[in-house]
C-alpha cells in the first residue's frame, strides 16, 4: 500500500482539473486507484474484527468515480480530486449506513459514518421516529466519553421542530434534523504511513460502530428507491 502515490496523483489532477491531462495520465489513475483498493481492503480486514458484516465486499465495489456532475455547480472542473469509498454491508450504498473514507489532498481528508443523505425522506423519517422513541439510548451513544472525544453529530437540519412531534421533546434538537452523520478530518501528515493510519482509522470506525447500529435499527426495512 503506497498511499503517497495516491496523494501524489489527486494533487496533480487537482492542478490539471481537465479532460485532457486525465485521459493523457490513465495510467498514473490505474495505479493510484489499485493502491486506495489494497488500502481499502487492509481497512476491511481491521474493521471487520469489530464488524463481521462489511468483510464480503470487494473493494473495487465500494469506490466513487472522479468524475463531477457539473450541470448544476458554478464549478465546471470535471474531476474531484478525491478517492471515496463506503464501506457497509450492503456496499456503497447510503442506507445501510457504514464507514466512510475520503482521500484528498490538502488536509481535506477525512472518516465519516452515519446518514449523509437527506433527500430520502422515508429513511429521514424512520430514524425521527426511532430517535422519538428511543432518545435515552441516543444520549447515552452521543456523549459517550470516547465518542465526544472524536465527534459531534452533523446533519442539515430544519429551524425548527418538524410537524407531529413535541416541541419539548429531550431530542428535539435532533429531531430538527434531516440527515445525521460524524466527520473526523485527517491531516495530510496522518496519511504517509499505511499501516498506522488503517489501525487508526480502524479504531475511530470502532467508535462509531454504537451511532452507525442505531441508524441501522431505525432504517431497518427501508428500500432505495427505484431509479
Amino acid at each position: 500500500m503506497n498511499i503517497q502515490l495516491i496523494i501524489d496523483y489527486l494533487s496533480a489532477l487537482s492542478m490539471n482539473n481537465n479532460r485532457e491531462w486525465y485521459h493523457a495520465n490513465k495510467e498514473d489513475y490505474k495505479k493510484a486507484a489499485e493502491e486506495f483498493e489494497k488500502l481499502l481492503q487492509a481497512l476491511m480486514m481491521e474493521i471487520g474484527k469489530f464488524d463481521g458484516s462489511i468483510l464480503h465486499n470487494n473493494p473495487k465495489d465500494l469506490t466513487f468515480k472522479l468524475v463531477r456532475d457539473t450541470r448544476f455547480s458554478h464549478d465546471k472542473s470535471p474531476y474531484n480530486p478525491a478517492f471515496r469509498a463506503h464501506i457497509a454491508s450492503a456496499g456503497k450504498l447510503p442506507v445501510p449506513v457504514g464507514y466512510y473514507l475520503m482521500i484528498k489532498p490538502g488536509n481535506q481528508s477525512f472518516l465519516g459514518g452515519g446518514l449523509f443523505a437527506d433527500m430520502f425522506k422515508d429513511a429521514t423519517a424512520r430514524v425521527r421516529d426511532y430517535i422519538a422513541g428511543n432518545g435515552e439510548e441516543w444520549e447515552n451513544i452521543i456523549h459517550a466519553p470516547e465518542f465526544e472525544k472524536y465527534f459531534k453529530v452533523q446533519g442539515t437540519a430544519l429551524k425548527n421542530v418538524p410537524a407531529g412531534y413535541e416541541k419539548e421533546h429531550p431530542q428535539a434538537e435532533y429531531l430538527k434534523y434531516k440527515s445525521w452523520y460524524l466527520e473526523y478530518p485527517l491531516q495530510d501528515g496522518e496519511l504517509k504511513e499505511a499501516e498506522a493510519f488503517t489501525a487508526k482509522a480502524a479504531e475511530i470506525f470502532r467508535v462509531m460502530k454504537p451511532f452507525n447500529d442505531y441508524l441501522n435499527k431505525a432504517l431497518a426495512g427501508f428500500r432505495m428507491p427505484e431509479r
